[in-house]
Order: structure tokens, then C-alpha cells, then sequence
């Protein structure tokens, strides 16, 4: 099955939520073939690289209900979808500049049912919203991605980590990070499979820059 990778790492979560990530399998392989979200090479891999790897940022972050979330250029829905599913007492909002990928996002939504999740056509810099966490896969260096948000992030704070961004990233992040105060969770600590290997979770709190 599909989702033994995931219950692998994730015993806990409920049938309906096993459902969900059973029938992404085949909804992404479907919309790949009208819309290239994942790399022709990786759709055999799609449960480790894609979503096992978003649900990486789970490990780091067990987000508290009613959390509201970004992610910022999901694709075709990484990480947000998948972190969706294992949290729906949370409040995900997806956003993309590349229209049809949204439109992966809002139809692999819809046909698992996720209530949890709303899917932006639009630049992260122009929302007008507050978020408690933002988070990403590597859309850009981390200076640059940075200064997208001022501004994004909720004074509240819900839980155990002050707000702030959770970006998932791979190989040597010195130079990048420089000077930012961080903390950098290496998926190999929780993950198993060779891929995970040079991955990582990257932590910054709010006061990296002007929220």
C-alpha cells in the first residue's frame, strides 16, 4: 500500500486520514500527465520524496489547532497538502504564482476532501494576511524568501516555538544562512530511507526580520 511509508512514521493518524493520503497516489499521477508538477523521475517516488518529505516539517512542528499556515510556492501542493491531512484542526493557505499548478492543488483538495486548506493564485509578498508559521520547499535562497514576508506573521503565539518559518531544504545551508539565527533539523535523525540523508528542516523565528 501506498501509505506503509507513511504509517511508518505516522502510526497515529485515523482511517479517514489514511484514505486521504492512499488516493493521492494516483490523483497526482493523473493530474501530472495534464499538468507536470512532479519530475517524471520522481512520480515512482512520489510518497518518499514528495510527501514523506513535506510531513518532514511534522516532525520539527506539531502544529497546535487553530494554527493558521502559508506555504508559499506549493507546486503542485508541497508542503501543504500532505501537512494538511495530518492536521486538520489547522488552517492552511497555499499560495503559487503559476495559475494551472494551483489548480492541481484545489482539485487534489477537493477530491480528498480537505476543509482545512485554501489555495491562492498570487505572490506571498502582496497577501495582506497574518500567519503563525510559513512554510516552504526551497522556492528560493533563503535572504531572498525572507523578504517576502514581512508583515505575514500573527503576534498570537499557539505554539511550543515562537511563529516563524519552517523551510525544507537540502546540502551544505553555511553560506545561506549566514548571519541568521537558526535552528536546522536534519531529516536523517527521523527518516530512514538514503533520500533523507543531506535533507533538512530549517527553523527561524519572527525575529529574523521586521514582522
Amino acid at each position: 500500500m501506498n501509505t506503509d511509508l507513511i504509517l511508518k512514521y505516522f502510526p497515529e493518524i485515523s482511517e479517514r486520514q489514511k484514505e486521504q493520503f492512499e488516493k493521492l497516489g494516483a490523483l497526482y499521477l493523473d493530474w501530472n500527465e495534464k499538468i507536470n508538477v512532479i519530475s517524471r523521475k520522481d512520480t515512482e517516488f512520489l510518497y518518499e520524496r514528495h510527501i514523506l518529505h513535506s510531513l518532514g516539517i511534522a516532525k520539527v512542528m506539531a502544529f497546535s489547532a487553530g494554527t493558521k499556515v502559508l506555504d508559499v510556492g506549493t507546486g503542485g501542493g508541497f508542503p501543504g497538502i500532505p501537512l494538511a491531512i495530518l492536521f486538520p484542526e489547522v488552517q492552511f493557505t497555499l499560495i503559487d504564482s503559476i495559475g494551472k499548478k494551483i489548480k492541481v492543488v484545489e482539485g487534489v483538495a477537493e477530491a480528498i476532501g480537505l476543509e482545512n486548506l485554501t489555495a491562492l493564485h498570487g505572490r506571498a509578498e502582496k497577501l495582506k494576511e497574518k500567519f503563525h508559521f510559513i512554510v516552504s520547499r526551497a522556492v528560493t535562497q533563503m535572504p531572498e524568501f525572507l523578504r517576502w514576508l514581512k508583515g505575514k506573521f500573527e503576534k498570537e503565539q499557539l505554539n511550543p516555538k515562537h511563529n516563524g518559518v519552517l523551510y525544507l531544504k537540502g546540502g551544505d545551508l553555511a553560506e545561506e544562512l549566514a548571519g541568521l539565527k537558526c535552528e536546522i533539523f536534519p531529516l536523517k535523525n527521523y527518516f530512514s530511507e538514503d533520500f533523507f540523508e543531506t535533507k533538512k528542516v530549517v527553523y527561524l523565528s519572527k525575529g529574523n526580520f521586521n514582522s
